[in-house]
């Protein structure tokens, strides 16, 4: 599960959960809790959540200019990169961060990169989280625009395939946007899959005529010489 940075508005005291403890919760001190956590905490009005600057206007015009670009016209824009630093934990334990618990959605999160889970994790912010949000609309209607534009060059990237072994390239897409595509990518790996076979049965026929005109002109050749 993502995490989020959250601002309480009540003390807690730490909870133990499956992936560790998190940190007592005080007052107005950020601390980053999973998504599922800090989603309950602010419907139960105990924290704000504080929205990964990724999901503010200014950056999302940034991002979507990055998309329609002539440089990423036939690419995606690129996905955050993965820390290579090695991290401790709140025993002083030491850990490489890694999917999904890298900071793609906290405040520290690059602000010109959609990390894996940006759609869902937006849908969720902007539904339970929206007065949390700076100009909530305006996010709403860039989060459409980036989604339409990335599809359109996703479906265009598959549709591009031929059959002859060449693929494609879709670094940085997205978990949601795999599953939306899967219906069109289906489709054209279908057709490709009989595009194959109506080659190998060209080949064949045309392994069996040449093997045909082949004992034909021996058989000639036989004729000749008797």
């Amino acid at each position: 599960m993502e995490q989020v940075t959250i601002i309480p508005r009540q003390r807690l005291e730490r909870l133990d959960l499956l992936g560790g403890s998190t940190r007592p919760l005080i007052p107005p001190q950020r601390t980053t809790l999973p998504l599922w956590l800090a989603i309950l905490l602010k419907r139960q009005r105990r924290a704000n959540v504080m929205p990964p600057p990724w999901l503010l206007v200014e950056s999302l015009q940034d991002i979507l200019e990055t998309e329609t670009h002539k440089d990423f016209i036939e690419s995606l824009s690129p996905p955050p990169s993965i820390p290579a630093q090695r991290q401790t934990d709140y025993a002083g334990r030491a850990f490489y961060t890694t999917p999904p618990f890298v900071e793609s959605c906290t405040v520290n999160a690059v602000p010109t990169a959609l990390p894996y889970h940006w759609f869902e994790v937006s849908e969720i912010l902007l539904e339970a989280a929206s007065d949390d949000i700076p100009e909530s609309d305006k996010v709403r209607q860039l989060l459409r625009d980036i989604r339409e534009v990335r599809l359109a060059k996703m479906r265009k990237q598959v549709e591009r395939l031929s059959g002859d072994g060449e693929g494609t390239r879709l670094d940085g897409v997205g978990a949601m946007e795999v599953s939306e595509s899967r219906g069109f990518m289906a489709g054209v790996v279908d057709g490709l899959r009989k595009l194959d076979a109506s080659r190998e049965q060209e080949r064949r026929e045309r392994e069996e005529a040449e093997r045909d005109n082949q004992r034909y002109n021996d058989d000639d050749d036989d004729d000749d010489m008797t």
